[in-house]
């Protein structure tokens, strides 16, 4: 500031008049303030004189005066110290060099000294504004006579500047323009009036009175034939439709628009036609697509702001387009003499209509074209087609290599000058396609059709335009070899139809309404069934065409409507006898593909990607309950394992390359596609695993672990686990872990060491990106948000086949000391170091004890820790159903007790845990009771005397179901099953002599899980008063006789796992439940148990019946499954997406499988879950109605539960609700009508499979 004299300040004064003056027609033309300061902003960026103007030459001399030096050094510096790092680029040294310089002190007071310049100068222009202008229009009338301008300034502030300046272009003078536009005038009179025109503000020109008349004027010049004039014309075209608003640019678009039409109308114009082609090379055709690209330029930007004005602008727009769109010329008798419609232009300039696109996107103009569409130019649409359906025909009748020239264009790399009929019909089919394509998704687009051809008798409706486009994928010729990659994606036929098939499937409504149908996926599938028969799919169809279909079929079958179509067809209930539906020709496809039963593409290199995208489809179909069923007698599973490990074999044998020669790159490649094509079998296997009956499939080839662990390493890539599912591996784990084999996988591949090792980073030692800003206080959360994920993932993980089979007959470490780099590895070693905390060593071991104790106890099911552990001492020492027990809360309560509870340490627990529920007490028989007891002794007729009883059940259930309990349910279960096994007609399994007595049974030992189970038991019965002290004894004979027994069934096995080494692994819960109903006659418990062992019943509540059974097949038992689990809960998931859909969608989003909760409720018999009464309704009603009940009560019960489902789904935490809370408010009989529905719905087909269980072997 010191050395800042007046002269300094008359020169800046004289160098910012300079940069004004040469930037007034870009700022004058700026719609608003703001674009003004953006244009200014990045002058250095639009405008090339900008190193040349005098003001920034001086700040450039006054930087390099001030921190040149210290640039210098710190280059200097910054090149010496990064002269090792070759990486080190021009950018970098820029970006280091700038940012050390900004932060320099030097350059904040080289600002500050700046800005007070500055403002000296600004405010001195201000006060001599008068003076100023004077000189400016001194000086320009030297320059430039013939204008007259005014210069102004304002707005100035101290800190910045912002303009807004203002040009006076008078009407006189505008007028003079238009004189000297006229074409008698000499070229240079004109060049220099559009000259004069161009460097006025639009804005001027368009608000002068003779603006009509200078359209009309420029509309006629747009057709001079000399280039130059013309360029100039359309710069102002362009420049106009830059700065100018919606309302001006409007009527440049308008003049435009017009003056095309006109054109193309006109006889007079030089239009090529089909047999000529196009020659980008011929000046006039330059001009004219000139022209048109900025028209389509325009169109594509339009719609980012035609919102902010009136609706009658862009309408005006729209019709403009849509007029000129729909010009068509006069038709010659020879196609190839058709002179060229506008449209074949634009479909050059934008061959994939994205201006179209765009138009389309917002209601705002969608609503607009398509009234305009409807009401004007339809025949927009109707040409559209008609080129769609000329292409087809083309293809159809021409061999292939007669028609590539149709597609040669796309895939030349030179630059081409000329476009031949050929060529542009082509083009202009794509264009066609893109505009039809992105019609069909709106409904309103939709509705225009049906539409009506010439030359063709029928109309052409929605599904004719969807079949011609499918076949238009396996009709249509392919690219030539020497395509390049890119071009062939974008532009070849089958890419572009299936591009816009696929947006139409991403569509749900207008998916169902164009795709779904039966005649689509005929259209679809008739490639396939001509390749089954022996021939030829079609003229012209590839490998990469069956690619595309089945993608097309994939994207089908991921949504539930498409999948009901491909499995059922669209009369699904129609009884008329019909062709196979989709999912069986595919199936049938992919399996002659797996077991290379089709001989077209032997030998080919896509062979492998054709299979794995029609098994692609079939991994869509079978990852579903309903999907697997139809597929079952296929064996596809069979068929892929079998091409998995003829692949894995392969795989084995690829040669190690050697360097240095040729066949390195070949083997390479080789092995990579063997070991990509090996993983997609493995993955296509996994997804068996997404239904229990799958699962059982998935055992059954001997891959599990292999999947399992392909699963491991994709969940450790973070990879997604189909392109068509919206969830992770949470259900896949689930579904795996529910089963013995399925959870040593898991412990083999790693899965479940990672977990615990993951949990134990975040319980243990915290996460390291989260910032320690205070020391944690003391915990109240259960589980620290951080170990969420992975406390659910050990909730999925552990169910109780899983944890038998993974800790089963193991001692806990109890170590004498634990090392604080000892990190836990399996699920033993959790419950040793967080939940069995008995000794001082490990708890000295623990960097959180109280939260890492608090986590392990949950694992049992929450709060402080104290309080925790008297929840769960309560819990697993008492019995009961919502209404029998009453458990202490896991939160302190507010107010002056927080918690009211006694600490339960030492028996007995206290009586305030006991709930006051009515004891069991026969209740007097009244004459509703005495009809149904006396129907049980009527038995004229067997057959029908037991539809009486279940006739009499069902009508009991339903009016007085209290009476279904104690004595009355004990004689009405003897006699019902009694009379059941004595009609051949309703056994299930033969008859098995059993003569051993107690003496016999007695020094046989029971497992300790079964012991447990007795004591539990006991106590429980003598809490409802059905069981006297001396029942232990005769509960562990009845046991034993029943292990005896069954033992006589069982066929001899060798298997690692667990499970199926000796007897049944846990409690027989449904025995204890049997012994109580029968109040504690071990007599009447043993005849009952060896009637009831031959229904079929029995092998889905009595859950050991089956335990290695000779009964199954043999692939069966090796696999560890339960019927219970690969049929019942396999049911209860397929009927639970048709009647309760919001909760299978809450199961999906949890990563859960109902699957697997189903299977505890069913194994325990819902102790713990149900009073009493409930369970003995649920056993009743099973034994008298069938076995599918037990489905049937399932699906009731998550109906019951949907809105406490979907709420813990929100909370994420419905494993833990469904695992630890009682099924609160059920009751059977509220819900027997609603099952009675279900058994008519579904009891054919669940029945049907129920009674397969013996035969369902490979």
């Amino acid at each position: 500031m010191a050395h800042f004299s007046g002269e300094d300040e008359v020169m800046l004064q004289a160098m910012l008049r300079q940069l004004f003056e040469s930037v007034k027609e870009k700022i004058t033309g700026a719609p608003s303030l703001e674009c003004a300061e953006e244009i200014l902003l990045h002058l250095e960026e639009t405008d090339e004189k900008f190193h040349n103007y005098e003001f920034v030459k001086y700040l450039r001399q006054h930087i390099c005066n001030t921190l040149g030096s210290m640039i210098e050094e710190e280059m200097e510096k910054w090149t010496s110290d990064q002269n090792q790092d070759e990486e080190s680029g021009y950018d970098t040294v820029v970006q280091h060099v700038t940012k050390r310089i900004q932060e320099s002190k030097e350059y904040k007071e080289m600002m500050h000294s700046l800005k007070n310049i500055m403002m000296v100068v600004v405010e001195s222009m201000i006060n001599k504004f008068e003076e100023d202008e004077m000189r400016s229009q001194e000086r320009q009338k030297k320059i430039q006579k013939e204008k007259s301008n005014s210069y102004c300034t304002d707005n100035c502030s101290d800190s910045d500047s912002s303009f807004n300046q203002s040009y006076k272009f008078c009407q006189g003078k505008l007028q003079l323009i238009l004189d000297q536009l006229d074409p008698g005038q000499p070229k240079e009179v004109r060049y220099e009036a559009l000259q004069t025109l161009c460097s006025a503000p639009p804005s001027d020109v368009l608000n002068c009175e003779n603006w009509t008349t200078l359209c009309e004027k420029l509309t006629v010049c747009l057709s001079d034939p000399d280039p130059v004039f013309s360029d100039r014309i359309l710069k102002f075209y362009a420049q106009t439709f830059t700065l100018s608003p919606l309302h001006m640019t409007k009527e440049i678009y308008t003049s435009l628009a017009k003056y095309l039409k006109l054109y193309f109308l006109s006889r007079e114009n030089h239009i090529p036609t089909l047999s000529t082609g196009i020659d980008t090379s011929n000046p006039n055709v330059i001009c004219l697509l000139k022209k048109v690209r900025l028209l389509n330029e325009y169109q594509k930007e339009a719609p980012s702001f035609w919102i902010r004005h009136p609706e009658k602008y862009m309408e005006e727009i729209v019709e403009n387009t849509l007029s000129l769109l729909s010009v068509k010329h006069d038709q010659s008798h020879l196609v190839t003499q058709k002179i060229l419609d506008p449209i074949y232009f634009f479909a050059l300039v934008d061959t994939k209509a994205v201006w179209f696109k765009k138009w389309m996107h917002a209601y705002y103009s969608r609503t607009t074209v398509l009234r305009l569409l409807e009401k004007k130019y339809k025949s927009l649409i109707t040409t559209a087609v008609q080129q769609c359906v000329q292409y087809f025909e083309l293809c159809e009748a021409v061999k292939a290599d007669e028609i590539l020239g149709h597609s040669k264009h796309c895939g030349n790399k030179q630059k081409t000058f000329y476009y031949s009929g050929q060529e542009l019909q082509y083009i202009y089919f794509i264009h066609s396609l893109c505009l039809l394509g992105r019609l069909l998704i709106y409904t309103q687009g939709r509705r225009l059709f049906p539409i009506k051809l010439k030359n063709r008798k029928d109309l052409v409706s929605l599904t004719d335009l969807l079949v011609l486009f499918t076949q238009l994928i396996y009709y249509s010729p392919s690219c030539p070899k020497m395509t390049s990659a890119a071009h062939l994606d974008n532009y070849s036929p089958a890419s572009m139809v299936t591009e816009v098939l696929r947006i139409l499937c991403d569509q749900k409504e207008c998916a169902i309404e164009c795709l779904y149908n039966n005649t689509v996926i005929e259209a679809l599938l008739q490639p396939i069934h001509n390749l089954m028969k022996g021939t030829k799919a079609a003229p012209n169809c590839s490998e990469t065409a069956l690619i595309h279909i089945a993608d097309i079929l994939a994207r089908i079958a991921s949504v539930e409507e498409g999948l009901t179509l491909l499995l059922y067809g669209e009369n699904m209930n129609s009884s008329e006898e019909k062709s196979p539906t989709g999912a069986h020709i595919i199936a049938q496809f992919s399996k002659k593909l797996l077991d290379e039963d089709i001989s077209i593409f032997s030998g080919s290199e896509m062979l492998p990607v054709v299979k794995g995208a029609f098994i692609s489809v079939c991994r869509q179909i079978y990852g579903t309950c309903e999907g697997l069923q139809v597929l079952i007698p296929y064996c596809l599973h069979e068929s892929i394992a079998k091409a998995w490990k003829k692949t894995s074999l392969l795989s084995e044998r690829i040669p190690t390359p050697v360097k240095g020669l040729d066949s390195v790159s070949s083997v390479n490649q080789e092995s990579q596609n063997i070991m990509a094509w090996e993983e997609n079998l493995l993955d296509d296997l996994l997804n068996f695993a997404a239904t229990p009956k799958g699962l059982l499939f998935l055992q059954r080839t001997g891959a599990i672990n292999e999947c399992v662990t392909f699963m491991f390493n994709q969940y450790a890539k973070k990879l997604q686990i189909s392109r068509h599912k919206k969830f992770g591996y949470g259900v896949l784990v689930t579904q795996v872990a529910s089963t013995a084999a399925g959870a040593v996988a898991l412990q083999s591949s790693g899965f479940i060491n990672a977990l615990i090792t993951e949990l134990w980073a975040n319980l243990e030692c915290g996460r390291d990106d989260v910032r320690v800003t205070h020391p944690r206080s003391t915990p109240v959360d259960p589980v620290d948000r951080s170990c969420q994920k992975s406390f659910l993932g050990l909730v999925n993980l552990l169910p109780y086949p899983a944890v038998y089979e993974l800790v089963g007959n193991q001692d806990l470490p109890n170590k004498a000391e634990y090392s604080l780099r000892e990190v836990p590895t399996c699920v033993i070693d959790i419950i040793d170091r967080l939940i069995i905390l008995n000794s001082e060593a490990k708890i000295r071991s623990l960097f959180n004890y109280e939260q890492s104790h608090i986590f392990g106890l949950r694992n049992f099911i929450i709060d402080g820790l104290s309080v925790e552990r008297n929840h769960v001492l309560v819990r697993i020492n008492f019995i009961g159903g919502p209404m029998e027990r009453i458990l202490p809360p896991r939160v302190l309560e507010k107010g002056d007790d927080p918690y009211p509870w006694p600490m339960f340490s030492s028996y007995p627990v206290p009586d305030c845990y006991l709930s006051e529920v009515r004891r069991n007490a026969d209740l007097k028989q009244d004459n509703d009771l005495a009809k149904l007891l006396l129907c049980f002794k009527m038995s004229d007729k067997q057959t029908e005397w037991i539809e009486n009883c279940r006739r009499q059940f069902c009508k009991m259930m339903k009016a007085r179901p209290d009476i279904i309990s104690g004595s009355t349910l004990q004689e009405l279960l003897e006699k019902f099953v009694l009379h059941l096994s004595e009609n051949l007609s309703e056994c299930y399994f033969p008859s098995v002599e059993y003569t051993a007595t107690d003496a016999n049974v007695k020094n046989e030992s029971l497992s300790s899980v079964q012991q447990l189970g007795i004591k539990m038991t006991v106590r429980y019965g003598k809490f409802l008063n059905l069981l006297k002290d001396s029942a232990e004894n005769d509960l562990t004979l009845v046991l034993k006789h029943c292990e005896r027994f069954l033992k006589q069934q069982q066929a001899p096995i060798k298997s690692s796992l667990l499970c199926l080494q000796g007897t049944y692994a846990g409690h027989d819960w449904f025995v204890s439940s049997l012994f109580m109903i029968m109040l504690g006659d071990k007599e009447k418990t043993l005849r009952f148990l060896q009637q009831f062992s031959r229904l079929l019943t029995s092998a889905f509540l009595w859950l050991p019946r089956l335990h290695i059974s000779r009964y199954l097949a043999t692939d069966t038992i090796e696999s560890g499954i339960h019927p219970v689990y690969f049929c019942s809960t396999h049911y209860i998931e397929m009927l639970l997406k048709v009647e309760v859909p919001l909760v299978f969608s809450a199961f999906h989003m949890s990563g859960f499988a109902p699957s697997q909760i189903c299977l505890q409720w069913i194994t325990q018999c819902f102790w713990n879950y149900l009073d009493w009464i409930e369970i003995c309704h649920y056993i009743a009603t099973c034994v008298f109605l069938g076995p599918d009940y037990q489905v049937y009560t399932c699906i009731a019960i998550f109906k019951h539960l949907q809105q406490d489902i979907l709420q813990h789904t929100q909370t994420q935490d419905l494993q833990v609700f469904l695992k630890e809370e009682a099924l609160h408010g059920f009751r059977v009989s509220d819900y027997f009508e609603y099952m009675e529905i279900l058994e008519q719905n579904y009891r054919t087909v669940v029945l049907r499979d129920m009674r397969n269980i013996r035969v369902q072997s490979t």
